[in-house]
């Protein structure tokens, strides 16, 4: 059997295909006759956000995955959630990118919106007020640590948090958010220690509807779906049972979620190459030229085998890579860090982000003058794979981890 491949995982995947067809069908059909756009070439409004019917057919459909089990397989067991490992969660992943495509189907698996590795460490009270509504579907959250003038330099952020009593407040911009427009919570990283390094840093959770909290302006990018933006807190008072673990674990439960992200490209990135190999299949074998299908066409050829190779090696590398985070102490997120966890993160991030865009790039290539239409599934998501490379840690933020891991562990080991 396929690492990871487990019977609980068979089981979801199942229930998860009758989920599609029995519940999500339906409200794909409703979201059509409305003429909104998709659930990912959405409509956008006059501010440039997502047209609200398409939000709320997403919010439909993760209410419904909640109730049926099937929304949170990645959240610990301790906390209510499926508990699977990250070998698990890759076969999941690719199941639902695979059989969703571009359809709200994605929706139905939690992503940023939802609960996730970081906000598990929340208090008990956080835990009832927050992450079981969270886990429910019944509201959104926003993981709020770029700002518009720091990236990757987590540790130059500007944001800060101060004790007011009891209370801390918080002060600062967050940029290129998403879900920054929903969002009822955000996990907000703010400075409380200055130049305590690593412990300069903690999180905390924001109800959105507080004082002093505002939604800014929309980000456009290159993805188009109206869910990127700017928060502004000014003067916030957070309650200290909204501090995420301690104060100072800001910066590890921040590569805590950011970590999860990585990982996830693993399974996401082999369930939509592999959606895109079998539409360049189907494409080659009935578009025509010159009398003949193009798949007859020796280039042809050459691009979908380079497709499916890359498919493949980069699907095989993150299975590889997970497995051996599932194995080390504390796991793929473990405060601390295990110090081989950030280099096998990277090899998963890296190795798919640059396999995907040139997966991404072919299926264009094969599609022909259709691959370039607007909102065509090939040139979505070579969009997306060109996006892909820059959030989460730039590739090149990912090769310098991958050689500090190697150079770490020395020669001969």
């Amino acid at each position: 059997m396929t690492p990871g491949h487990t019977d609980r995982v068979a089981d979801h995947t199942a229930r998860f295909a009758a989920f599609l067809e029995a519940e999500v069908a339906p409200l794909e059909a409703e979201l059509a006759a409305q003429d909104v756009g998709t659930a990912y070439n959405p409509r956008l409004d006059e501010a440039g956000r997502m047209h609200p019917a398409v939000w709320e057919a997403r919010r439909e459909v993760q209410r419904r995955s909640a109730a049926a089990g099937l929304y949170n397989p990645h959240v610990g067991a301790a906390v209510g959630g499926g508990g699977f490992t990250r070998a698990e969660m890759q076969h999941v992943e690719e199941f639902v990118y695979r059989r969703s495509g571009l359809g709200l189907g994605l929706a139905a698996l939690g992503w940023t919106e939802g609960a996730n590795p970081a906000i598990e460490h929340c208090s008990d009270t956080a835990r009832k007020e927050w992450l079981e509504p969270l886990m429910a579907g019944e509201i959104t959250a926003a993981f709020a640590n770029t700002e518009i003038h720091v990236g990757t330099d987590v540790l130059a952020m500007e944001t800060t948090a101060r004790r007011d009593g009891a209370d801390w407040i918080l002060d600062g911009t967050k940029a290129w958010i998403t879900n920054a427009h929903f969002a009822d919570v955000v996990q907000v990283v703010a400075v409380t220690e200055p130049g305590a390094g690593s412990r300069s840093l903690s999180m905390f959770l924001v109800d959105a509807t507080s004082p002093g909290f505002t939604r800014g302006r929309d980000i456009p990018t290159m993805l188009d779906d109206g869910l990127t933006g700017e928060l502004h807190l000014e003067g916030v008072r957070v309650p200290p049972e909204n501090v995420v673990g301690e104060v100072g674990d800001g910066f590890a439960l921040a590569m805590a979620w950011i970590n999860w992200r990585r990982l996830c490209r693993g399974g996401m990135c082999a369930g939509w190459g592999t959606w895109l190999l079998e539409r360049a299949l189907d494409r080659a074998q009935h578009r025509t030229s010159g009398g003949a299908p193009i798949a007859e066409l020796q280039a042809v050829q050459h691009m979908l085998a380079d497709m499916d190779a890359d498919v493949y090696a980069a699907r095989a590398a993150s299975l590889q890579a997970q497995v051996e985070l599932d194995a080390l102490p504390g796991g793929p997120y473990g405060m601390p860090l295990h110090p081989d966890a950030p280099r096998l993160t990277s090899l998963v991030k890296v190795i798919n982000d640059e396999a995907f865009f040139r997966v991404a790039d072919r299926a264009v290539q094969v599609h022909g003058g259709t691959g370039l239409r607007l909102g065509s599934p090939e040139e979505k998501l070579f969009r997306l794979a060109r996006n892909l490379k820059i959030p989460a840690g730039t590739v090149e933020i990912q090769r310098n981890a991958i050689a500090r891991g190697l150079l770490r562990r020395g020669v001969g080991r």
